[in-house]
């Protein structure tokens, strides 16, 4: 990308009334983001919800001060960024209309076809919050996904936390400019983040963590995974918000169940109870319902081993799977007469175990 592009990409991003969808659409009309400031007005008048005002915003100069100034301190300080029409910007992401037209970043992050999953809550997390991240974040190691989360107190750094100890990827969404960190209690482990994956944000580096730069960046939490997590949540709050963005983009969400009247748990139940979220028990319930399967290139596969210990319902799935062949979770389910919450982790448990292999259509096979 030449200089003047990314000077006009900035320009562009600096405008308050041009969004990421209204300088997409611009773009695409003008062919580049550069064409956007030297064509006649009687043209950009032609695009849908272009009017006069917006053409008066492009002309100020200011905001080309602006660009200037934040270009320099890309130069000088070597960020990294990523465009929404480059190859490398993040897949999942470049499929949601109000997706960031740029984004600055920082570590050693590495999408290249992984699987992606954004986990969030609140930032108060109980005891039985934190046993669930950890315990999660466990089971879904062998599959070894990107955890994307928050970087905030609470949930978001206890999954991120977890990710670090099983040696997984995760990604850090902030909600200000690279050149600072919030919490700053949270520096400690930037390093860390670094090394095993980094972070992502659209603000600049005079973006300061304020209240609505953390709701512009849960879309981008949202966005940039296959599936969202809301892990505990009360009635209101931004993990919410997060989750409702993705059902918007129509992505998967889970929620994890609490009791009826713990307060941080009421924004998951309500998700399962209005139908936006599946009910998250344990990392098998995610594998089943987004069909993953472990990969023989990221993992070291699973090797029967003679005399495996299995408990009684994994005994009875595995004789079934024996006697029919390839089968259906919902059949298995109802033919040994298992809840179907049940046979998901008992299935998950016995491929850990070496003795069952998922199959493409959700099919499951006895080893």
């Amino acid at each position: 990308m030449t200089s003047d592009e990314l000077i006009a990409i900035l320009r562009l991003q600096s405008i308050p009334n041009i969004g990421d969808v209204t300088a997409k659409k611009l773009i695409s009309h003008c062919g580049n983001a550069a064409e956007v400031f030297s064509n006649k007005a009687d043209h950009l008048l032609k695009i849908d919800g272009i009017g006069t005002h917006t053409l008066r915003n492009l002309q100020d100069k200011t905001h080309l001060e602006a660009a200037l100034a934040e270009f320099e301190f890309i130069r000088k300080e070597g960020i990294e960024f990523t465009y929404y029409k480059d190859k490398e910007y993040p897949s999942y992401l470049k499929h949601c209309i109000d997706g960031p037209i740029l984004m600055f970043k920082k570590g050693a992050i590495e999408l290249g076809g992984r699987k992606i999953i954004s986990v969030v809550g609140t930032r108060n997390i109980t005891s039985y919050g934190a046993d669930f991240c950890e315990r999660f974040i466990e089971e879904i190691a062998p599959l070894n996904p990107i955890i994307v989360s928050g970087f905030a107190y609470g949930v978001d750094i206890c999954v991120h936390r977890a990710a670090l100890k099983h040696g997984l990827q995760t990604i850090g969404c902030l909600a200000h400019g690279l050149n600072q960190i919030y919490p700053k209690s949270h520096g400690r482990f930037t390093s860390e983040m670094e090394r095993q994956g980094g972070f992502f944000t659209e603000f600049w580096s005079n973006s300061k963590p304020e209240r609505e730069h953390f709701l512009r960046r849960n879309r981008i939490i949202a966005g940039l995974g296959e599936a969202t997590i809301v892990i505990e949540s009360a009635e209101k709050g931004g993990s919410l918000v997060t989750a409702d963005i993705a059902h918007s983009y129509h992505r998967d969400v889970f929620a994890v169940p609490g009791r009826a009247h713990d307060k941080y748990s009421m924004g998951c139940n309500n998700l399962i109870k209005q139908q936006k979220a599946h009910m998250l028990t344990s990392a098998a319930d995610l594998i089943y319902l987004l069909g993953w399967e472990l990969e023989d290139k990221t993992v070291p596969s699973v090797q029967k081993q003679l005399f495996v210990q299995m408990d009684d319902l994994e005994h009875k799935v595995h004789a079934y799977l024996q006697k029919e062949g390839k089968q259906l979770l919902d059949i298995i389910a109802l033919e040994c007469q298992i809840p179907v919450f049940k046979v998901a982790t008992t299935l998950f448990n016995m491929e850990m175990k070496g003795v069952v292999r998922p199959l493409p259509g959700k099919l499951f096979e006895a080893i």
